[in-house]
C-alpha cells in the first residue's frame, strides 16, 4: 500500500509551526496533558537505549525568578545594556505559561554510543515535543538563547557538567494564528549516490 501525502497525519505533520514565545498565553496544558505529551515526545530513536534526556519544568513564579536572574545575569555580562534589552530578559520565560527544559544527559562514561547521537536524540524530543503540545491543541517554540549555554544560568538550573540544555520549549495558547513561512523545496535537497 503507498502512503498518501494527503492523508490526515501528513497534513498534521506539515501543518505544524513554531507559535511565537510571546504570542503564548495561558492555559497551559494540564497535569495529566502534559504528562502524555511528554511520553509522546520520549519516543524517539534512542541508540543504546541510554535515555539521554531528561525534562525541567519552568512554571508559575519560578519564570519570573528565572527573568529577574536572567536580567541579573545580562546586566553583568553587559554592563551597559539598556533597559529595554533587560525588560526583554525579564519577560524571556513569562509569557507562555509553561516552558520544559530538554537537557541532554551525555555521560562520559558512555563510550559505547558516541556523544553525538545522545544529543541528536535529547534534540529529537525537542521536535517531538512540538508535534505532541500541536496534537494537544497548544502552541509552543523551541528556543535556546544565550542562557542556554551561559554558566551561571545553566548551574542556577541544576545542569551538571556532562549534561546541555538543547531547548526551552515554550509551550501555551496561542494568541494569534502562527503565520506560514517559507519551506524548502524537497527535491532541492535530496540527492543520490551512486558508486564509482
Amino acid at each position: 500500500m503507498l502512503a498518501n501525502p494527503e492523508h490526515e497525519p501528513f497534513a498534521a505533520l506539515n501543518g505544524r509551526r513554531s507559535v511565537p514565545a510571546r504570542q503564548l498565553a495561558a492555559p497551559g496544558p494540564d497535569e495529566a496533558t502534559l504528562l502524555r505529551m511528554l511520553a509522546a515526545a520520549s519516543r524517539v530513536p534512542d541508540h543504546g537505549k541510554r535515555v539521554p534526556f531528561r525534562f525541567l519544568r519552568i512554571a508559575g513564579d519560578a519564570r519570573d525568578a528565572l527573568g529577574e536572574r536572567l536580567a541579573n545575569r545580562a546586566r553583568a555580562r553587559e554592563p551597559d545594556l539598556g533597559a529595554g534589552a533587560l525588560e526583554k530578559e525579564r519577560l524571556r520565560f513569562s509569557h507562555a505559561p509553561l516552558v520544559i527544559a530538554v537537557i541532554a544527559v551525555l555521560d562520559a562514561d558512555d563510550r559505547k554510543i558516541p556523544e553525538l547521537e545522545r544529543l541528536l536524540t535529547a534534540g529529537s524530543v525537542c521536535f517531538a515535543l512540538l508535534q505532541a503540545a500541536q496534537a494537544a491543541g497548544f502552541g509552543a517554540c523551541w528556543l535556546t538563547g544565550w542562557a542556554a549555554y551561559d554558566p551561571d544560568i545553566v548551574g542556577a538550573l541544576g545542569v551538571q557538567p556532562h549534561e546541555r540544555i538543547v531547548g526551552f520549549i515554550h509551550i501555551g495558547t496561542p494568541r494569534v494564528e502562527a503565520p506560514e513561512r517559507e519551506r524548502p523545496d524537497p527535491r532541492a535537497l535530496l540527492s543520490d549516490w551512486r558508486p564509482d
